[in-house]
């Protein structure tokens, strides 16, 4: 599953395989508890679940044919963890767990208060 149609993450959710429901699960528990006081609001974008502030959407995840992705946009907040990022599995913008039981969530928790307490900036990503 690449690209969803769902019209919202519930659906989204739905769709996603047996075997990975449960840390994506997690992982939009994780968003909302940190993202959506801060103002971001949930909504479906390019198929995945997003959260987006002003217009401007700061992190996404979705369930891949061969991981998980957690998208982190925010290159400010990318280059704050640069540390932490450097032993995962990551594209530019995008960690990758091959497996769902490899998912940090304690990573994902830091990464999303960075991002939820930092104001966006433009040209950032």
């Amino acid at each position: 599953m690449v690209q969803s149609r769902a019209s919202d993450v519930d659906g989204y959710l739905a769709e996603v395989p047996e075997e990975r429901r449960a840390a994506l699960t997690r992982v939009r528990e994780l968003c909302r508890e940190e993202l959506q006081g801060a103002g971001f609001a949930e909504v479906m974008a390019y198929g995945m679940p997003a959260y987006e502030r002003d217009g401007s959407c700061d992190i996404a995840f979705a369930s891949q044919k061969q991981y998980v992705s957690f998208y982190l946009m925010r290159a400010d907040v990318r280059e704050a963890f640069a540390r932490r990022l450097a032993d995962q599995d990551m594209g530019k913008g995008c960690l990758r767990f091959r497996r769902p039981e490899k998912i940090d969530f304690g990573l994902l928790r830091d990464l999303l208060r960075a991002t939820a307490t930092r104001p966006s900036t433009p040209g950032q990503r």
